[in-house]
C-alpha cells in the first residue's frame, strides 16, 4: 500500500498539536525548555500552546485538502504545492503569533 506523504506530515502535524496542547508536552516547543524557570513565569504558555495547535491543524487541513484536490483533479502537483503553501504561510504564522506581546504575562512591579 503507498501511502502518499502529505497525509502522513499531515498526521505527524495533528499529533504534535495535541501532544502540544493537551499533553502539556511544552518541551516540544523550541526554545521555551530552555528558559530559565523565572523567564518561563513571563509567558502565558497556554496560549503559546493554542497558537501551536491551531497552526498545525490549519497546516493539516490545508495539506489533506490539496491531497484531496489533486486526486480529485488527477494532478499530483496540486498536493506538493498544498504542502509548500501551509509551510510558507504557518511557519511564519507560528513564529509571529506565538511570539507577539499577547502570550507575554504582564506583571505589575
Amino acid at each position: 500500500m503507498k501511502y502518499n506523504m502529505s497525509i502522513i506530515v499531515s498526521i505527524i502535524f495533528i499529533v504534535l498539536g495535541i501532544l502540544i496542547k493537551y499533553g502539556k508536552m511544552y518541551f516540544l516547543i523550541a526554545g521555551y525548555n530552555t528558559m530559565p524557570k523565572k523567564k518561563q513565569e513571563k509567558y502565558d504558555i497556554e496560549g503559546i500552546a493554542s497558537v501551536f495547535r491551531n497552526t498545525m491543524f490549519g497546516m493539516s487541513f490545508i495539506m489533506i485538502m490539496g491531497y484531496f484536490i489533486s486526486k480529485w483533479l488527477d494532478n499530483p502537483k496540486i498536493d506538493i504545492y498544498a504542502v509548500f503553501v501551509a509551510i510558507m504561510i504557518g511557519l511564519p504564522y507560528l513564529l509571529i503569533v506565538s511570539n507577539s506581546s499577547k502570550n507575554k504575562i504582564k506583571k505589575d512591579n
